[in-house]
């Protein structure tokens, strides 16, 4: 689960991480009053969206040339316009797509004066199981960017889970960063405070582009993204909380209704797939035969029909689908069960694509039956290549 920026930051603050002044507003009437509590005479107003890249986004509404969705304001009136211009308007940067996201809210921070940009991340290194930080001196640009063109300018530093960030750990990103004097006296206070909040609140990512020097010496938290493992939220009601869920996929999160593992791509052929290792299969073997996936979903191993029902039923309200491939392999997951769960949804919703459907393993014949019994216009598959070729064939007009 991902939050804003805003409230990513009053988490970090809770740690005791150095953070601005901000307020969030939801309208341009708050601006003004919002700005007021805050000691000014600069002030930044920035687009709350779950995507990077907010400062060199543009707006779909406003002319090529105007200002991105992170604005410098030097005066109340600036302030106020910036927040008229952004908010309701929709927000396009290289991770949102072209579809862009719209504004719904507003973060009104107090300006720092900026000495130098850092880049500071901490994520599971699966490489080495367990937590790790990822810094640079190069803050404020593409990570991806630095990592291709100066890759010996980022240093990874795992962390021992029993011991946390030791002085000597601390004392190592100090150095990575170039860090002396104040600085580094703030970063050996900043860095396992960092880590705390990362494992005490189950994060998957914690990012920090920029961690800024202030010209007076300070470390301070500029920019903050957060994500969390959502298998771990239960755990977490006061995060749970800071769920925008106009940020997400409405697909998604009807998916997360019936617990099933459910991701929006932009492709055409909507998946439905027992097991993500198999659903990763089929997604590269559609592309392979030069169509794209319209999803990724796993319905899991112990499926019932009405889980089977609602996982159907999400892949064709996706407009974009032009066919559909089930693929199940039945361990676990009995074949009979997924054939009562699709020919109900069908004709529950009804069948405008193409369907191409695979079953193999447990109780396959009694599945095949159902099919086949069912009057539903399927098209059979022998195996996953087979359904791969014949759903891409249809889609694209051959069948």
């Amino acid at each position: 689960m991902n939050i804003h920026e805003y409230q990513a930051k009053q988490v970090l603050k809770g740690f005791g991480a150095p953070v601005a002044d901000g307020v969030a507003i939801f309208s341009a009437d708050e601006a003004e009053a919002a700005a007021k509590q805050l000691p000014g005479p600069l002030w930044v107003v920035k687009t709350q969206i779950h995507a990077g890249g907010r400062g060199k986004g543009k707006f779909k509404e406003l002319p090529a040339d105007a200002k991105g969705g992170v604005r410098l304001a030097f005066s109340l009136d600036e302030v106020t316009a910036h927040a008229k211009e952004m908010l309701g308007n929709t927000l396009v940067t290289k991770q949102t797509g072209a579809a862009g996201k719209v504004v719904n809210r507003l973060y009104i921070e107090d300006g720092a004066d900026i000495e130098r940009e850092l880049y500071l991340s901490i994520l599971v290194d699966r490489t080495v199981g367990r937590p790790a930080f990822v810094v640079s001196t190069e803050g404020g640009m593409d990570i991806e960017a630095v990592a291709e063109e100066t890759p010996e300018k980022i240093i990874t530093l795992p962390i021992d889970p029993d011991t946390g960030v030791t002085e000597a750990d601390a004392a190592k990103l100090c150095d990575a960063l170039a860090l002396d004097g104040t600085a580094r006296d703030d970063g050996m206070t900043l860095f396992p405070i960092l880590h705390k909040a990362f494992v005490e609140k189950d994060m998957s990512l914690l990012e920090v582009n920029p961690l800024i020097v202030m010209k007076d010496g300070h470390l301070r938290v500029l920019d903050a993204k957060v994500s969390f493992d959502g298998n771990a939220l239960f755990r977490h009601p006061d995060i749970m909380e800071l769920r925008d869920v106009t940020e997400e996929d409405a697909k998604e999160i009807e998916a997360s209704k019936h617990d099933l593992a459910y991701v929006a791509l932009d492709g055409d052929i909507g998946c439905m797939v027992n097991g993500a290792g198999l659903a990763m299969a089929t997604m590269d073997i559609i592309k392979l035969y030069g169509a794209e996936p319209a999803n990724f979903l796993d319905v899991g191993g112990g499926a019932s029909k009405e889980k089977v029902t609602a996982a159907f039923k999400i892949i064709t309200s996706d407009p974009n689908v032009k066919g559909i491939l089930v693929n199940i392999f039945g361990g676990i997951m009995r074949c009979d069960v997924i054939a009562e769960g699709v020919v109900a949804a069908v004709k529950e919703v009804g069948l405008q694509v193409p369907l191409v459907v695979r079953l193999e393993g447990t109780n396959v014949e009694l599945g095949k039956k159902i099919i086949n019994e069912s009057g539903l216009n399927v098209i059979a598959a022998d195996d996953l290549d087979d359904a791969a070729q014949k759903i891409v064939k249809a889609v694209k007009g051959g069948a």
